[in-house]
């Protein structure tokens, strides 16, 4: 057997096996380190889910507040006065509302957009019962006809959207706990 031969053969003999223990050490590794890295991503997407569901817990509670206060009658408990007359008592109540909706549009980043279109529509809902009974009575009519007015018209109606609103917020609110 020529000597380059048996050279090239303890060369393959030392060679085969460090490539095969090397791409072995090479698999094993690259297995470890993506199941690290998996392990990572799970822990970092676990405490973005804590933090998301925090931030979306108080969303809903604060679109709850939001529909509370722009309700009718709460609204002229709390900004009625005597003093008043109706065309106050209107302005007062739909800068209130547009105030209130201005504070919490935020909230509709945590919360699913049909949820806000529910939240929008009780907010225009309101300001819209606001201006129709406005527009049925004589601007000189005091606060307290106005919103003995209002009050009366809300009786006759089927459904109050704030209400609605509620309803959607507390199922949505379910749905996520």
């Amino acid at each position: 057997m020529p000597v380059w031969l048996s050279v090239i053969l303890e060369i393959i003999k030392i060679t085969v096996p460090a490539l095969i223990v090397f791409f072995t050490v090479y698999t094993l590794l690259k297995q470890y380190l993506e199941n690290q890295y998996k392990l990572r991503m799970l822990d970092l997407k676990q405490s973005q889910t804590k933090t998301t569901t925090r931030l979306r817990l108080q969303a809903y509670e604060r679109l709850s507040l939001f529909c509370e206060r722009i309700s009718i009658p709460s609204l002229i408990l709390r900004l009625r006065n005597e003093k008043m007359n109706a065309t106050d008592l209107r302005l007062a109540i739909m800068i209130a509302i547009q105030k209130e909706f201005e504070h919490n549009i935020t909230q509709q980043v945590y919360v699913s957009d049909q949820l806000w279109q529910i939240v929008k529509i009780a907010r225009d809902d309101a300001v819209n019962i606001v201006n129709l009974v406005y527009n049925s009575i004589e601007p000189e009519t005091t606060a307290r006809e106005y919103s003995n007015a209002i009050i009366h018209y809300l009786e006759n109606r089927e459904f109050v959207s704030s209400d609605k609103a509620l309803h959607a917020i507390k199922k949505e609110a379910g749905l996520l706990m």
